[in-house]
């Protein structure tokens, strides 16, 4: 399942954006029995691939929709169609994209 895997941290977490959310548990004598964070990943799998450039991820190289190019091309049509070709390499289907200028990006993915 694509959707279960190691967390991230997000704005809602202490600790650096988007490095492993960690979470100690110990047993009655001190030792380490938990600690990485597994869980729903769907969103944070979007994010990551919204935010890579091609070659980010070993495995993968092509993946990477590359926002942060949006800064330097206000063409938000050929953005939107990026997002979702790049998406839609990792097995999601989106549903609904919106991407416009002064307005928050939306999505609504899901894996297949």
């Amino acid at each position: 399942m694509k959707q279960i895997g190691i967390q991230l941290n997000d704005n809602s977490d202490n600790g650096a954006l988007l490095d492993l959310k960690i979470d100690v548990v110990r047993d009655d004598s001190g030792k380490i029995i938990q600690g990485i964070v597994v869980g729903e990943t769907k969103n944070q799998n979007q994010a990551t691939i919204i935010i890579a450039n091609p070659g980010d991820f070993f495995f993968m190289p092509t993946l990477g929709a590359s926002i942060d190019n949006l800064l330097l091309d206000n063409d938000f049509l050929r953005t939107r169609h990026r997002i979702r070709e790049h998406l839609a390499k990792d097995g999601l289907i989106v549903k609904k994209l919106e991407l416009y200028e002064g307005k928050p990006l939306v999505i609504e993915a899901d894996y297949e």
